[in-house]
């Protein structure tokens, strides 16, 4: 295609800071929750996460894959844009401010609005934005307002980076990166626009432990199973209950063989139900800790992992109060994590477990990581996916290739950990 042939392509940045902060200080959402999530000791999320994105569609277009002087960008000012943006980005396209949120540090739903309003009037084709479902559902009821009836749903499309605690919606990337490889292959011409389910969680009732999620509509983003997380499914796991007793009892046979051994439970329906069997009652949307039969922790945060990894390392059976982290010279007591992946969508990593950060997997080690996978589940999936929030440590579960998961007594099988 010759330089004239080009099409100049416009493209909105949007940034919510606040997605995902409640993540690792185990809040399960950030909704009414940044403040607090800050003063717990969050740090930014969305914003990073952008960078990532970003940072990979330069290497693209230094792989001669992206022509980047074809993209107009229009951004928000400060947190919710442009401070992410890389310098060699800023300085490879045409940048123009479509907003700037009153105050920086306490954005908010009407900043988000105000954001995708202009987005609409400078004529952009596409919104890339960070966050998480809630951001979603913001954006997806701003281009549904009245004052855009003339303006044709396909007309905007949309792809998340994600960013967010829990999510849902079909429109966000697999990872930071693949969101770039969607936005890059969309702009190529490689992907075509198709249909997604925006969805999200009731926070409130998330918080109490129900799991309660509606749709909200649809929305156009580039159609890749590859690079495109989809929408998370429903699993019916009806008369499962045999494999759900076959699977409890052979993890209770692993605490009693070995009671120095911590498991940390995590989140979801198929854990719960085991826990269930073995005579527990786990949190279902939070993570847990069990040694010998018992609970010792429930819907723990970051810190409070790192502290009872550091205790059972130690051989102490006592919370500690130290918040250091743990000292790799003096491991000793063993560990697992058991993790059950997002139906339909396959994270095991990086989707409502948060608080599983990569200080908490290094402390634990990547080869304790044990998948817990019922047939109907696995029916739905292909690989596992991981978004732990640190390329480095994706890269480590990548070269692994395969997570071992645990899908009935004493069977295991070797599921492939997803490229992208």
């Amino acid at each position: 295609m010759s330089r004239l042939e080009r099409v100049v392509r416009r493209i909105a940045l949007i940034v919510n800071p606040d997605a995902g902060l409640g993540g690792k200080v185990g809040l399960k959402g950030s909704d009414g929750q940044a403040e607090l999530a800050r003063s717990m000791g969050a740090d930014d999320r969305a914003g990073p996460r952008m960078r990532i994105t970003l940072a990979h569609l330069l290497q693209l277009s230094n792989l001669s894959r992206l022509e980047l002087l074809d993209i107009e960008w229009f951004a928000c000012a400060g947190r919710m844009g442009l401070d992410w943006v890389p310098e060699e980005l800023l300085n490879s396209g045409k940048w123009q401010t479509i907003h700037t949120p009153g105050d920086d540090h306490h954005t908010s739903h009407a900043d988000t609005n105000a954001a995708v309003v202009a987005a609409v009037h400078a004529g952009c084709e596409m919104i890339l934005y960070a966050g998480g479902d809630g951001t979603t559902r913001d954006i997806v009821a701003t281009l549904s307002a009245e004052e855009f009836v003339d303006l044709t749903e396909e007309s905007v499309g949309l792809i998340g980076v994600p960013a967010g605690v829990k999510m849902h919606s079909g429109c966000f990337g697999a990872t930071p990166a693949a969101a770039a490889e969607a936005l890059a292959a969309w702009l190529s011409g490689d992907l075509l626009l198709g249909r997604t389910e925006v969805m999200d969680l009731d926070e409130e009732r998330y918080r109490r432990g129900e799991w309660v999620v509606r749709m909200y509509g649809e929305v156009m983003t580039p159609s890749s199973p590859r690079w495109m997380q989809g929408s998370k499914q429903r699993i019916e796991s009806s008369g499962e209950d045999e494999v759900i007793e076959a699977l409890a009892e052979y993890i209770g046979e692993l605490g009693e063989e070995e009671p120095e051994r911590l498991f940390i439970w995590g989140s979801g329906g198929t854990l719960r139900a085991i826990a269930a069997e073995l005579g527990m009652e786990s949190t279902l949307l939070g993570i847990d800790a069990v040694r010998a039969g018992e609970m010792i922790g429930s819907d723990l945060n970051e810190a409070q992992l790192l502290e009872l990894i550091e205790a059972n390392h130690l051989n102490d059976k006592r919370i500690p109060k130290s918040k250091s982290p743990p000292n790799e010279d003096r491991l000793s007591a063993p560990v697992t994590v058991l993790l059950s992946p997002m139906g339909g969508q396959g994270f095991l990593i990086g989707r409502g477990n948060l608080q599983l950060s990569p200080a908490v997997l290094r402390a634990v080690g990547i080869e304790n990581v044990l998948g817990v996978v019922t047939p109907a589940k696995m029916a739905t999936l292909s690989h596992l996916r991981i978004d732990s929030g640190d390329v480095e440590l994706d890269e480590d579960f990548r070269e692994q290739r395969y997570i071992k998961a645990l899908q009935g007594y004493r069977t295991t099988r070797l599921v492939r950990v997803a490229e992208d």
